[in-house]
Formats: structure tokens, C-alpha cells, sequence
């Protein structure tokens, strides 16, 4: 994994490139994050850095949190997230990473959580097509007979069934920036983004 920092997702929008052809883009807003820690071979038995997005209240966070932030003298964040890097010598505690990061052509990663869609029976979460639509049916739309493992009565896991729907960690590669601008915090990326708008994004340098 290569560099990285943590945002919010605005919201999609249509940009022309400079043959005058539209793209579907994606603006992801991601205020200036903070190091919060270093780690070293030496020290974690390997190298990465740690880095906090958004502020927090003191009394939100729990006890081990304001240890970790009092240690390194830093106001709280609401999320952590740590990026693996061959090299940490230039950074240093409480110092802020920006969208600068990145570079326009350049190709990132973007993970979220989808939209959550919540309890679906088996024709919409799986594509069941149901039972008959005849009078007199009463399968119109269950999923039928489950099976067992012989005379066990277990069912099989990872038994297509009836369940919550959506909500899942989604990473999407390859990516391209297409506009970076660290004096308003703003990322234009070409393509679909995972999750809904306002949602927490984690970008990353496509490794």
C-alpha cells in the first residue's frame, strides 16, 4: 500500500476533459490529515504511518484514544488509519498530509462501505427468479428447498438465504485523478466512488 489519507465523499459530477469529452467524476472533500504516529522497524518491527481525519470532542473518544493522542501532544480525531511505507524519515509527528499527494494522470485506490439497502429476501439480494405465478401457489417469491448435509439437518454455508443487503467494504482500483486542489481540500477522481455521499473514504496510492 502506498501513501494515502482519509475523506469524505461529495457527491458526483460530469467533467470535460480537454477534448471537450464528458467524464463521470467523483469529488471527494479531505481536510488536511494529521501523523499521529510513526512507526519503525526498529521500534513496531516495521514501517508505516498513522493518520487522523477530523476532529473529535475530548469526551467522545474513549480512555486508550486520549492516552494515544496526549502522548503526542495532538488535539483527537475521530478516525485512525495506517499506511504501510518503505520510508518514514521525512515525516514527522503532527504534521499534515493533502490531497497534494496526488497528481493529476496519476492512477489511486478508493475503499468505503457501500450503501446499506437492509433486509432482502433472496430474489433481489441473489436473483432468484421465485416460484410459479400461478393461482394456487404460495412460492411466489421464497427461495424453495435449502438442502442438508445428509442426515446432519445442517444447511451449507454460504447457502444463498434471505439477509442483510449492502454495507460491505468495496474497493475500487485504477482510478485516475483527474484534478487535485489542496487550498480548498478537493480531489476530482474519474469513476464511481464506493458509498454514499458523506461517506468516509480511504484513498490511497494504487501500489
Amino acid at each position: 500500500m502506498g501513501m494515502g489519507l482519509l475523506g469524505r465523499k461529495v457527491g458526483m459530477m460530469q467533467w470535460f476533459d480537454a477534448q471537450g469529452k464528458g467524464l463521470a467524476a467523483t469529488v471527494i472533500q479531505a481536510e488536511p490529515n494529521i501523523v499521529t504516529q510513526i512507526k519503525t522497524p526498529e521500534s513496531d518491527g516495521y514501517s508505516a504511518l498513522q493518520l487522523g481525519f477530523e476532529k473529535a470532542k475530548e469526551q467522545r473518544i474513549n480512555q486508550p484514544h486520549k492516552g494515544h493522542f496526549k502522548k503526542s501532544n495532538l488535539e483527537p480525531r475521530k478516525h485512525l488509519k495506517e499506511f504501510r511505507l518503505e520510508d518514514v524519515s521525512s515525516y514527522k509527528i503532527g504534521q499534515e498530509v493533502n490531497v497534494g499527494i496526488f497528481e493529476p494522470g496519476e492512477t489511486i485506490r478508493a475503499s468505503g462501505m457501500s450503501k446499506g439497502k437492509g433486509f432482502h429476501g433472496v430474489m433481489r439480494r441473489h436473483g432468484f427468479a421465485g416460484g410459479f405465478k400461478t393461482h394456487g401457489s404460495d412460492a411466489h417469491r421464497r427461495p424453495g428447498g435449502i438442502g442438508t448435509i445428509r442426515a446432519s439437518g445442517k444447511v451449507f454455508k454460504g447457502k444463498p438465504m434471505p439477509g442483510r443487503m449492502g454495507y460491505d467494504r468495496i474497493t475500487v482500483r485504477g482510478l485516475t485523478v483527474l484534478k487535485a486542489d489542496p487550498e480548498r481540500n478537493l480531489l476530482v477522481v474519474k469513476g464511481a466512488v464506493p458509498g454514499p455521499r458523506g461517506c468516509l473514504v480511504e484513498l490511497s496510492k494504487d501500489a
